[in-house]
């Protein structure tokens, strides 16, 4: 591979809330973001730290422009 041709690979996009805003994640995905356990994720949700929206089933889903955000307010 030449120096072109690298210039020629896109770059992934930097993922922000915007880009984000279609897509919900499970609590055992946003857990291993965060390096916590599901619970602790359910515990964020009943707390209000965290929003989440329940499936017909009852169980709950993150957006992924929610997770985003508030993995940007813990690194900052």
């Amino acid at each position: 591979m030449t120096i072109a041709d690298a210039a020629a690979v896109p770059v992934p996009p930097t993922i922000t809330p915007k880009l984000a805003s279609q897509h919900t994640l499970t609590p055992g995905q946003v857990a291993s973001m965060f390096n916590v356990n599901p619970k602790t994720v359910a515990r964020w949700a009943s707390s209000g730290l965290l929003g989440s929206i329940r499936t017909p089933g009852g169980h709950r889903r993150f957006r992924e422009a929610d997770v985003v955000e508030l993995l940007n307010r813990r690194v900052n």
